[in-house]
């Protein structure tokens, strides 16, 4: 079982607790933001470094391709070597990036930028749960849960709102410049606030980290290549196929080696199961709708930046306020109830805004599926983490967080590569008519998506009591909110 290591300036008090959940929410915020920050300032920073539609593609992918690779592998690294130590170190590296890419003098040296920062995010990400985890009673934890939940949820939702800001009345510099004053100020306090923690027993895997990172670069590389190259081109095939392979390869190392990275038999439990398959689907159709949504608003209805984002603070903004809420409920009702229901929510009002987009629909008209669609997301985001880390024992946390996150980062990005690709299909960008064509079924088919993770929600079993609750392999974890299968 993981234990916390007695370090100088550390406490377990009520304020270490407080502590604890300011430092991780902050740098999950840092990391979670930088997702979709960059898509509202891609004109400028195009007009200021110049380079082709690829490039600019690229400020987003590198970001993405090294975030969600390397996730499980940062999650293995604290494990081994502390915690504490590696998210103090993902950190740094995440604040330094963010200070290159800001510098950048060109649009290379700003991709590689991107993707240093992509590589401290993945390390530092998983960790701020197994962090939290330990800081907090496990009685009050769904509460920590949903505040850390608000914070990434709204950094997720409203990247495109400060993006798109900062570059109309700043300059696209500062949505990097952002993370410089933050990182300074966060890595002082982990350092004295936060208490050391490793994982029982843990060691690296290295054939399980090549498996998992070859395989996850494949098929994301091939999902943001897709939509620009062509799903027939060699290089898009090759690396889905290729990726899909050393994915297999990594199950069955998973289900038969002796202390593997992620140990397959975790899958056996349908808490486990049930929420990294609504989580994968969630983001899918979530990013997805973003992504095309963002530009509807900019392109079609003819606001500028800011104002799209100001207009999408039903949606984005509900985290903040719905969140809490919902880990106060998980903490009493259970997060399968909480979990499905937001899903519902956010189907719904992704159904609703299908079947109101036009090339005049009014923000009056827009609203209802923005509200519904923010609190399904707020309803989402606490009880699913509260899932996650409950479905696994103490020990198994740290790799639980990073599994889900990566298949947060991949479902994001295979939410953009479909919904760019059924878009394409039926519309383009040659008029506003024709945007509206492409983006209708896009919305469709995205809270198809978003309604069938509900259903896979709804798989998770029922709240039971802890004493009750077996892990996959049988043996009883320390007390947990949610039942596990055994």
């Amino acid at each position: 079982m993981s234990q916390p290591a007695a370090t100088p300036g550390t406490t377990t008090s009520r304020a270490g607790t407080v502590w604890a959940l300011v430092i991780t929410s902050v740098a999950g915020f840092m990391a979670a933001l930088d997702n979709l920050v960059v898509t509202t300032a891609l004109p400028s920073i195009r007009e200021d470094l110049g380079g082709a539609l690829d490039d600019l593609e690229w400020t987003v992918s590198a970001y993405t391709l090294t975030f969600a690779v390397l996730l499980m592998f940062g999650a293995a690294l604290g494990d081994r070597f502390g915690r504490r130590r590696l998210f103090i170190a993902g950190l740094a590296v995440f604040t330094v990036a963010s200070a290159a890419a800001a510098l950048a003098p060109g649009i290379g040296s700003l991709i590689a930028a991107r993707a240093v920062q992509g590589v401290g995010a993945a390390v530092m990400m998983p960790l701020t749960l197994t962090l939290l985890t330990e800081a907090v009673p496990a009685a009050r934890r769904g509460t920590a849960y949903g505040i850390w939940g608000a914070v990434n949820g709204l950094a997720v939702a409203s990247g495109p709102l400060i993006g798109g800001s900062l570059t109309e009345h700043v300059s696209w510099h500062w949505i990097f410049w952002l993370n410089v004053p933050l990182g300074l100020a966060v890595l002082p306090l982990a350092r004295l606030r936060l208490a050391e923690s490793y994982g029982a027993g843990a060691r690296l895997d290295l054939p399980g980290t090549l498996l998992a990172s070859g395989g996850l670069f494949g098929i994301v590389y091939g999902l943001v290549r897709g939509p620009s190259d062509g799903w027939a081109d060699s290089v898009v095939l090759t690396a889905l196929c290729a990726g899909g392979a050393l994915l297999a390869g990594f199950v069955v190392y998973g289900s038969r080696a002796a202390a593997p990275m992620l140990p397959m038999r975790l899958f056996r439990s349908r808490a486990f199961s049930g929420i990294n398959a609504a989580s994968l689907l969630m983001f899918v159709g979530m990013f997805g709708s973003i992504f095309l949504l963002s530009q509807y608003m900019q392109g079609v209805l003819g606001y500028s930046p800011t104002e799209a984002g100001l207009r999408m603070l039903p949606w984005t903004g509900m985290p903040m306020i719905v969140a809490p809420v919902a880990g106060i409920l998980s903490d009493r009702v259970g997060g399968r109830p909480v979990v499905a229901a937001g899903l519902f929510f956010q189907a719904a009002g992704l159904g609703y805004m299908a079947w109101v987009v036009a090339t005049d629909t009014s923000y009056g008209a827009q609203l209802p599926g923005l509200i519904l669609s923010g609190i399904g997301m707020a309803l989402y985001f606490a009880p699913a983490a509260n899932l996650v880390m409950s479905s696994v024992r103490p020990q198994e946390q740290g790799v639980a967080s990073g599994a889900n996150n990566a298949l947060r980062e991949v479902g994001g990005a295979l939410g953009i590569a479909v919904m760019s690709s059924i878009f394409s299909s039926r519309g383009g960008y040659e008029s506003a008519q024709s945007f509206v064509d492409g983006l209708r079924p896009a919305l469709v088919t995205g809270s198809a998506v978003v309604a069938l993770a509900a259903v896979a929600a709804l798989a998770i079993p029922a709240r039971r009591s802890a004493g009750r609750t077996a892990t996959a392999d049988g043996q009883a974890p320390a007390p947990v909110l949610e039942t596990t299968a055994g």
